[in-house]
């Protein structure tokens, strides 16, 4: 491989493991943030190059990127943080991946995918759990059934954990309800809209609602099925609860409780632990619909969520450099096919 992988946010917790199986596998990468103390230990601990940057000095970030071939933004909450990053990135030429799951991101993103197209540069949000493994699912479902006018997905974790970066992500956005996309166009929804029970395999129909992910963006642009709508697996009874206090939800979008919530999280473990992520996995669950009623389901199996996003954010990031990569705004199975999650050791896809 050729060519230079730049991890901003490094020493988050993302970051961190993405830099530590970068190690592993002997791929030079140069870390990055706006901390140059835990920059210097991070890049002690591992071996590796770093360069303090801060996303708010546009001089800062565009010295940072200066022959860099590929960023790996991990520096969330990216809704804050994604568009100084892409500008840049536009800017001096770099390739732009990230792991954000939010919606209201690839929106943006693929608002500036003619610029990016005249940089010659390929700006792929979405490179780890959020939104891999579904994005390819939705697209192998538009393979099986071309004419498919609706698409759910579904995705629940066995095991596991949250990270920081993760938790706040939630508790920043968890005001103001749900995204679905209906007849082309996006539309928000109540918190908890719908609930459907889905099959994830086993047999065992589990409860899961309706969300907010960005699925209702890429899986748009990689299939163009024009209705889509995302669950997670949730017990009924907390479903139920989001339901009830509704009316209440527009105050913890308040700066005290949003604080609070910070705070909270921000007292709790970084995320799950070697253990907890090598026995935990994912499953997801995918079904489109014809407008005369045929339908077709595929589900997918994966290793746990940061384990996938660090392995896929840094095999994306080596394809790039190699030179495998489309120019504007791309999606993970319009850059590489409805099979890049099988690519990766443990994910597994079952056709009904």
């Amino acid at each position: 491989m050729t060519g230079k992988i730049l991890v901003y946010g490094s020493y988050g917790y993302t970051g961190d493991l993405i830099a530590r199986f970068a190690k592993e596998d002997g791929v030079d990468v140069v870390l990055s943030g706006r901390n140059s103390g835990r920059l210097s230990e991070q890049a002690k601990r591992y071996g590796l190059a770093w360069i303090a940057a801060d996303l708010s000095d546009r001089q800062s970030i565009r010295s940072a990127l200066r022959d860099v071939d590929v960023v790996i933004h991990c520096a969330g909450p990216f809704a804050q943080t994604y568009e100084a990053m892409a500008r840049a990135c536009i800017d001096t030429q770099t390739h732009y991946t990230d792991i954000t799951g939010e919606a209201e991101v690839y929106e943006g993103l693929w608002a500036m995918d003619e610029a990016a197209t005249r940089a010659s540069i390929m700006l792929l949000p979405g490179t780890g759990f959020d939104v891999v493994p579904s994005d390819c699912l939705a697209a192998h479902l538009k393979s099986r059934c071309p004419d498919a006018t609706h698409l759910e997905l579904a995705f629940r974790g066995r095991g596991g954990g949250v990270s920081h970066g993760t938790a706040k992500t939630m508790a920043k956005n968890i005001h103001r309800g749900g995204t679905i996309r209906r007849d082309g166009r996006l539309e928000q929804v109540p918190a908890a809209w719908k609930t459907r029970m889905i099959d994830f395999g086993d047999g065992k129909p589990a409860h899961c609602m309706s969300i907010p992910w960005g699925d209702v963006v890429t899986a748009y642009k990689s299939t163009g099925i024009p209705n889509i709508m995302v669950y997670m697996g949730i017990p009924q009874g907390a479903a139920r609860f989001l339901r009830l206090t509704r009316p209440l939800l527009p105050l913890l979008g308040t700066r005290p409780l949003q604080n609070m919530m910070k705070k909270r999280i921000e007292a709790g473990p970084a995320g799950p632990d070697d253990e907890a992520r090598r026995t935990a996995v994912n499953e997801l669950w995918g079904e489109v619909r014809t407008a005369d009623g045929r339908t077709a389901v595929s589900r997918l199996r994966t290793p746990e969520g940061y384990t996938l996003t660090a392995r896929m954010s840094l095999a994306i990031a080596r394809k790039i450099c190699s030179g495998e990569h489309e120019p504007g705004f791309q999606t993970p199975s319009t850059a590489y096919g409805k099979d890049l999650i099988l690519e990766l050791p443990g994910a597994e896809r079952f056709d009904d």
